[in-house]
């Protein structure tokens, strides 16, 4: 019996390599048993992937190299083995390889490293749709400043969530919505202390600190429902500070933001300035977007 549930543990796992899906989170939405990254929701966090996955296999090299090395020198250099030590201090080839080789790994693993930094950091022009992301004791505060909406999102009481099939402690009361293909450029700030808003499928983790402004972009590539929470410990309840995204098309976006009082008709003030052939729905001319009030 024990041996038939050994190999059946055994096809188990060997189809969990063969497939690679199962190893990972399924669409933000965390899996018992995963042990790989969310499956990427935004170009920025597929090359995070690819650069964990090009950096892994060189850790693991250096980490078996010292290893075999610290157990040469315990079984080649211990008294027993060598009761009359040399008594040299330099070995030049030696030096200059454990300077160099270190030297050229560091700066292979920059060559990868710094356009991704790059681009994490460097908020793109088109990026037009704002979003504040507030953190508080113990919860989040969303605006769009552009089209009116404040959304007060906390988390979603435990038999509420098992009522509707939503994951507790993942699950929200007021899920942010963002439009799918768009970039939205996010600010970040805090009314009390040190927080942090965590989306791992949009490669998105920023402190949000009171009064600071931190800013952060991502471009939701798919439609789905992507989970995050709170990554600095905050406080009792820091456990209870999830973060629901709710990535849809524009259409359903717009219809969000009226369902939530905003002006629908703003949303055509994210456009590009000077882009003015293409006139909103109806005819009519945009409403100027009301400024974001700035944040010290």
């Amino acid at each position: 019996m024990k041996r038939g549930a050994l190999i059946a543990s055994v096809a188990t796992v060997a189809s969990v390599i063969a497939t690679g899906s199962a190893w990972a989170q399924d669409d933000g939405i965390p899996v018992d048993g995963a042990i790989d990254f969310q499956r990427p929701a935004t170009t920025v966090m597929t090359d995070i992937v690819a650069f964990h996955n090009f950096v892994l296999p060189i850790i693991v090299a250096i980490s078996i190299l010292v290893l075999v090395l610290l157990l040469w020198v315990i079984v080649r250099y211990n008294r027993a083995a060598n009761p009359t030590p040399r008594k040299f201090t330099h070995n030049m080839l030696v030096e200059v390889i454990w300077t160099i080789v270190p030297v050229l790994i560091l700066v292979v693993i920059a060559w990868k490293s710094f356009p991704l930094i790059y681009k994490e950091e460097q908020i793109p022009p088109q990026a037009q749709l704002q979003l504040k992301v507030t953190g508080n004791s113990w919860f989040w505060t969303y605006e769009y400043p552009q089209l009116g909406v404040n959304v007060t999102s906390q988390l979603l009481p435990e038999e509420d969530a098992r009522a509707q099939g939503r994951p507790w402690l993942l699950a929200t009361t007021a899920p942010l919505y963002v439009p799918v293909g768009e970039p939205v450029h996010v600010i970040i700030t805090s009314n009390d202390v040190i927080h942090a808003f965590a989306v791992p499928a949009f490669g998105v983790k920023e402190d949000a600190i009171q009064g600071r402004v931190n800013d952060t972009w991502f471009q939701v590539d798919r439609p789905g429902v992507f989970y995050g929470q709170c990554s600095e410990l905050c406080g009792q309840n820091h456990a209870f500070m999830p973060i629901e995204v709710r990535a849809v098309p524009r259409a359903e976006f717009d219809a969000w933001v009226a369902q939530q009082g905003g002006t629908v008709a703003a949303a055509d003030a994210t456009a590009p300035e000077g882009d003015a052939t293409t006139p909103p729905a109806g005819g009519q001319q945009p409403t100027p977007a009301p400024q974001p009030s700035p944040t010290r």
